[in-house]
């Protein structure tokens, strides 16, 4: 009997488990126009009157000869490098978290 209640939520197990691995997935954006500055830093693309600098490095996939003036389309994803936490304000004298 407890076999077969193992084997039963198994299939559940295994739908929450791949669930999060979905949910902490990163958002892909993508902007496209041609390139006006190349480095092997940083790649700027105009999008209309904007300039878009990207970060790239050595694991940034390219397909085709990257160069200035070329059309390309690039895909990022928006990730935080760094994160200030700052002190709540004296006025409410609580952290929003523990508002009710």
């Amino acid at each position: 009997m407890l076999e077969l209640k193992a084997l039963a939520l198994t299939p559940l197990a295994l739908l929450v488990l791949t669930g999060g691995l979905y949910a902490a997935q990163v958002k892909t954006y993508q902007v496209t126009g041609p390139v006006t500055a190349l480095t092997n830093d940083v790649i700027t693309v105009q999008k209309g009157k904007d300039l878009w600098e990207i970060g790239r490095d050595s694991s940034t996939k390219v397909s085709g000869e990257l160069k200035v003036g070329e059309r390309v389309t690039v895909q990022y994803r928006l990730s935080a490098t760094e994160i200030a936490v700052k002190p709540v304000s004296a006025k409410s004298g609580q952290s929003p978290s523990k508002k009710k």
